[in-house]
């Protein structure tokens, strides 16, 4: 029962990271202010670093949806694990940067915590 739950949470944010970095490669004037850092000009320089976030997200988000698949919850769980320092550094970043503290911790924070919890319960620690 805890692992059906942890499996629909961690498939449901991989789905939704896919969906952010799609955005981030797509249209990423769209999106780029729920980051939490001060906005950047929109130009031709700054299009393909926006660009590099959106394809980091959605190679994240395949990864978990493949281990998903193909292998067992407990690898599912520790890739969670691992893959929890992307939103932790995101959340760093943002801090250290003079960016919003409420969306460094709200978005990106509470992510990590989601993503540590969830790998916990499926590599079976909780």
């Amino acid at each position: 029962m805890h692992n059906a739950i942890a499996l629909s949470v961690a498939a449901l944010m991989a789905a939704a990271i896919i969906v952010i970095g799609s955005f981030y490669v797509l249209a990423p004037e769209r999106i780029m202010g729920g980051f939490g850092l001060r906005l950047p000009a929109l130009d031709a320089d700054t299009r393909p670093w926006l660009r590099l976030k959106g394809i980091r997200d959605i190679a994240s988000g395949l990864v978990v949806l493949t281990l998903m698949m193909t292998t067992d919850a407990r690898t599912a769980g520790i890739a969670l694990l691992v893959l929890s320092l992307i939103a932790l550094g995101d959340m760093s970043n943002v801090l250290w940067s003079g960016g919003s503290k409420s969306t460094a911790f709200s978005v990106h924070g509470v992510t990590g915590a989601v993503m540590i919890v969830v790998g916990l319960f499926l590599i079976h620690v909780l």
